[in-house]
């Protein structure tokens, strides 16, 4: 009961006979992708920053409910470094110090990609978070860093999602600045960086048809 006869790739309980080097987890087969982890990465170079600010488009629409998720992923996976306010004055940022403050200097003009790529990456002396949070909770996390860059903290929030643009109906609109097609998803290209409908869950068919096989034991 305790050694099924069977192999359990997570579990070693004798040497294998039959696989190599005697264990039981297997090599992934070559082009596969862990099931449910497309776009989990990009092949932009860590150290690459500007290329991510210029090429990487949020796929996401800043909605109320996109940038509600986006504040609560913020505080309970930021905030105690970049401060409820994202002025660098959480806990841990005033205990190292460094931390910048997100409605000053350049800070308040990084894009959503630029954002994007320095949550999967890190920065400086930030820690990679790329193994913490999926593609779609990083873009939703990069929404409301943006909300942030207006140095109106959390309350910022409520104001741009009630505003809107001029002539429209502030109970269906987005502020313009929200809406600009800088940060959306580009016309004529293919979006290589969206993330997947399922998060979690996977695909059967790769999206761009590259013929990129999901392999459930590749983990």
């Amino acid at each position: 009961m305790y050694d099924p006869i069977p192999y359990e790739p997570l579990k070693q309980a004798s040497f294998n006979k039959v696989n190599a080097f005697g264990i039981n987890e297997r090599t992934p087969p070559i082009a596969t992708v862990p099931l449910g982890k497309l776009d989990y990465y990009n092949h932009i170079p860590k150290d690459s920053v500007g290329i991510a600010e210029r090429t990487l488009r949020n796929p996401f629409p800043y909605t109320k409910a996109n940038l509600e998720e986006g504040k609560v992923l913020y505080t309970r996976i930021c905030s105690h470094c970049h401060g409820e306010a994202g002025a660098g004055d959480g806990p841990v940022g005033a205990k190292f110090k460094g931390v910048p403050n997100y409605a000053a200097g350049a800070y308040k003009t990084m894009n959503d990609g630029h954002i994007y790529h320095v949550i999967q990456w890190g920065r400086n002396r930030m820690m990679p978070h790329g193994s913490i949070v999926n593609p779609e909770e990083r873009w939703k996390i990069a929404m409301y860093v943006r909300v942030l860059q207006r140095g109106e903290g959390p309350d910022a929030l409520t104001k741009l999602i009630a505003k809107g643009p001029t002539n429209t109906p502030a109970t269906t609109a987005s502020p313009s600045e929200l809406t600009d097609r800088a940060y959306q998803g580009p016309a004529g290209q293919a979006q290589a960086d969206k993330a997947s409908a399922t998060p979690g869950q996977g695909k059967t068919v790769a999206p761009n048809g590259s013929g990129v096989t999901y392999f459930p034991g590749n983990k």
